[in-house]
């Protein structure tokens, strides 16, 4: 027995040990590198082993860049870690080269992002190509490697007006980690809020991680961080900074020198040490959702993160997801909510136009009228304290045209797209083909006049600019987003998002347009509707203040009820018990495939999960979509299912179907 027993451990001992070529001198230790191969393909999506040559063993070290040779090329790829042997029997290739000895890939970001691969059935190669920048080699020689000096920790005064606010901060300053979704008052995304949390994180020997939305909320809040921590002690993240700036600040958290980042969706990635708290400031914002394969989102991505190391976790803004109102439905996070008296004193106070019989009997248009009297009335009396806020949902002259006599919408004779208007004095467009129509006679009753079905900022402020034509006009929209406005009268005309921050607050704010908004086919349209109004109302001066806002839009939906009571954790509450009630996101998983119809109706006869649901498919432009769901609970299962289907048609070489786990968006 114990002849048999040593022969099977020499045969087990020859399988394993890697055959190596002839004279070959390989590493003294740990000779074996597991590599994660910058290869996309789906049905090759695991890590590989190569042999690590000795004049590599100090360079090729676990989150290190080597290149290797994969499929008869050289191709990139992350060391792992390093083994004494491999379980592969075949003969093994060696490392080509090592790029540098820097870490660019640390055990923790790397299970993060095997995870948001996995979760989001997609495969490593894509995902570490968002968690780590391209490598700058003059920049890896030149940064600096001396870590910034600790900070003390802050008094939590700024979070008094937030039950249970201080001992938040607090507790983050005692080292532990407290998980909460903030459901903020007007003010807090000047970032000082946020700064205090995050400087009580750094004060206990923590690093943080904040996700915004775009590039001015990074300048903003990084202003805040500096004034807060000092500086010198954050880095910012953005896809807008050159590749050099962006390695610098990459490798500041990667070596341990700074423990703070602010930055969009990228950041969520960032190779922080000691995570102590990860945040996100308004999450619903799509720009929060990665354009690229797998598409995953920061809120995800940090929550996961969050998971893995049980760090603190901060879910904040004006508005609330119904992802995040179900963190706090299933317990994971608790609410952060300020007092009734404070939401009442520091948010503006909103009216819906002809909400009461006085407004309705004012008004002589019956309704029918883009700007009611309450409206006019308004911003008038607001025009002389300061500036007056007025946002409209669409960009643009007149969006859309219809027949002046029959109400027919008005379409191209050549591909039959919507016309459209891009400035007074310019003819109709196709907004489909982009040609100009110099004559138009309606199909229906043979009229030659049209009128605006749909009327953007441009021909609003032209309007406005008529009606008050001693005030000055703004506008700030598309490629012409203004930061600031100063605090001297002006009627300031922005499309949402691209409002400017006035000095002092805006005296009042004219919500244009509101039922126009709520119109868009979309799964989350009255979430982001509400998300943009309270964003916009934010800006406004405070109802201690005088600060009014005006909806125009209808006074029954529940909607601009909730904004009249600035009640988004109400609203997200009664959201997500309709989304359970529908099977829609965040109640189930749901998965979104995309591509030829002919690759898209075998997929009816796969054998998914039980219990799952399909809808569709439909058929799009040039393809078609599918679309499976199933309980939260199985979510797992389809994932994993979506991830085999994918590596079958990659091994097959079949055409890439587009997978979108729990889409950002659907219509």
């Amino acid at each position: 027995m114990s002849d048999d027993h040593e022969q099977l451990a020499l045969l087990k001992q020859a399988v394993r040990r890697p055959r190596v070529p002839d004279g070959e001198a390989l590493a003294p230790e740990r000779p074996i590198a597991r590599v994660a191969v910058d290869v996309s393909l789906a049905h090759l999506d695991r890590p590989f082993d190569y042999l690590v040559p000795e004049a590599m063993h100090e360079t090729a070290v676990p989150g290190a860049r080597v290149v290797v040779r994969f499929a008869g090329q050289q191709v990139g790829g992350y060391v792992l870690e390093r083994l004494a042997e491999s379980e592969h029997p075949g003969k093994l290739g060696r490392l080509a080269r090592a790029v540098s000895p820097e870490v660019v890939l640390r055990p923790d970001v790397a299970r993060l992002v095997r995870a948001v691969a996995d979760r989001y059935a997609g495969t490593f190669a894509d995902v570490v190509r968002l968690a780590v920048p391209p490598r700058h080699a003059t920049t890896e020689k030149r940064a600096a490697r001396n870590p910034a000096e600790p900070v003390d920790s802050p008094a939590p005064e700024q979070w008094a007006a937030y039950d249970s606010g201080a001992a938040f901060v607090e507790s983050l300053g005692r080292g532990e980690s407290p998980r909460v979704v903030w459901s903020a008052l007007p003010g807090a995304a000047d970032g000082h809020q946020l700064a205090t949390a995050v400087a009580a994180t750094v004060a206990s020997g923590r690093g943080v991680i904040v996700c915004v939305p775009d590039a001015a909320a990074v300048e903003r809040i990084g202003a805040a961080m500096t004034e807060v921590l000092g500086s010198g002690r954050h880095v910012e993240l953005t896809a807008g900074l050159g590749p050099s700036a962006r390695y610098r600040a990459f490798l500041s958290l990667s070596r341990g020198l700074t423990k703070v980042v602010v930055g969009t969706r990228a950041a969520a990635f960032a190779p922080v040490h000691d995570l102590g708290l990860v945040a996100i400031w308004d999450d619903a914002d799509d720009l929060h959702a990665e354009p690229r394969a797998p598409y995953p989102h920061a809120r995800e991505v940090l929550l996961t993160r969050a998971y893995d190391v049980g760090c603190a976790v901060l879910v904040g803004g004006y508005a609330r997801s119904a992802e995040a109102q179900r963190l706090v439905e299933t317990g994971w996070c608790e609410e952060l909510m300020p007092s009734m008296a404070d939401r009442r004193s520091r948010w503006a106070r909103v009216a819906i136009a002809g909400a009461d019989d006085r407004s309705a009997e004012r008004d002589q248009s019956g309704g029918r009228a883009r700007l009611p009297h309450e409206a006019f009335a308004l911003m008038r009396a607001a025009l002389d304290d300061g500036p007056v806020l007025v946002q409209v949902p669409r960009l643009g002259y007149r969006s859309t045209l219809a027949c002046q006599q029959c109400r027919t919408p008005a379409r191209c004779s050549h591909c039959g797209g919507p016309l459209a208007q891009r400035a007074h004095d310019a003819p109709p467009t196709c907004r489909w083909c982009a040609r100009g129509v110099e004559s138009w006679a309606c199909s229906e009753c043979g009229s030659t006049r049209m009128r605006a079905v749909v009327v953007g900022d441009a021909r609003t402020a032209e309007e406005l600019g008529r009606a008050f034509a001693r005030v000055p006009v703004v506008t700030s929209s598309g490629e012409h987003v203004r930061d600031r406005v100063d605090a001297e009268p002006a009627l300031v005309v922005a499309t949402p998002g691209a409002e400017p921050i006035a000095e002092g607050g805006y005296t009042a704010g004219v919500l244009m347009d509101c039922g126009l908004m709520l119109s868009r086919p979309d799964l989350r349209v009255a979430e982001e509707s509400l998300r943009r109004w309270l964003n916009a109302t934010a800006l406004v001066r405070p109802n201690s203040d005088g600060g009014r806002v005006l909806a125009l839009g209808d006074p029954s939906l529940a909607v601009l009820q909730a904004l009249v009571r600035a009640d988004a954790a109400g609203y997200a509450r009664s959201e997500l018990a309709e989304r359970h009630a529908t099977h829609l996101p965040p109640a189930v998983l749901l998965a979104s495939v995309e591509g030829p119809i002919a690759e898209i109706e075998p997929l009816l006869e796969r054998d998914w999960p039980q219990p799952h649901e399909l809808l569709g498919p439909v058929e799009l432009d040039d393809s078609a979509r599918l679309i499976v769901r199933v309980p939260r609970q199985f979510g797992s299962a389809l994932v994993r299912s979506l991830r085999e289907l994918q590596a079958a048609r990659s091994a097959r070489k079949l055409q890439h179907l587009r997978v979108d786990v729990d889409p950002a968006a659907l219509s």
